[in-house]
């Protein structure tokens, strides 16, 4: 079988994904990310904005109005350590539903509301449409 047939394109001995397979492997992403209940809570924490913590004297670079949440407070919060933090955050990247700012050596995290949206929107879009109008489904698959 030919990797024509597979699907399979190369292009300067580069494997090419094509969009249907990258909208798939981002929904898988997304599925991922939303898996654990603690990842759910991340989330619904950034969406809700830093307020519980007073950092003056901490020495943690965040000022009154800053958007994103350190890796301290997830850890406060969570009961959990840094580098268990840290997993979790990185599923959540790999979804594209966080940004991270570095601010000297501690990390800040918030929700990407745009990239959410239009993710979440998509996932609606990829399971709730029926394969006849999704032009890259029909391109004969052979599967009813």
């Amino acid at each position: 079988m030919s990797t024509e047939k597979l699907g399979v394109v190369e292009e300067n001995g580069v494997s090419r994904r094509s969009g249907f397979e990258e909208g798939v492997d981002r929904l898988v992403a997304l599925g991922r990310a939303l898996s654990d209940p603690i990842r759910v809570k991340m989330l619904s924490m950034m969406a809700e904005g830093r307020g519980c913590c007073d950092f003056s004297g901490s020495g943690v670079p965040a000022d009154e109005g800053e958007e994103g949440i350190c890796v301290c407070e997830f850890e406060e919060d969570f009961g959990m350590g840094q580098s268990k933090v840290s997993y979790h955050m990185k599923k959540l990247k790999e979804a594209g539903l966080v940004r991270e700012e570095r601010r000297g050596k501690w990390s800040f995290y918030s929700l990407d509301r745009g990239a959410a949206g239009e993710l979440l929107g998509e996932a609606a879009d990829r399971l709730l449409s029926r394969p006849e109008n999704d032009p890259e489904r029909q391109s004969g698959s052979g599967r009813c």
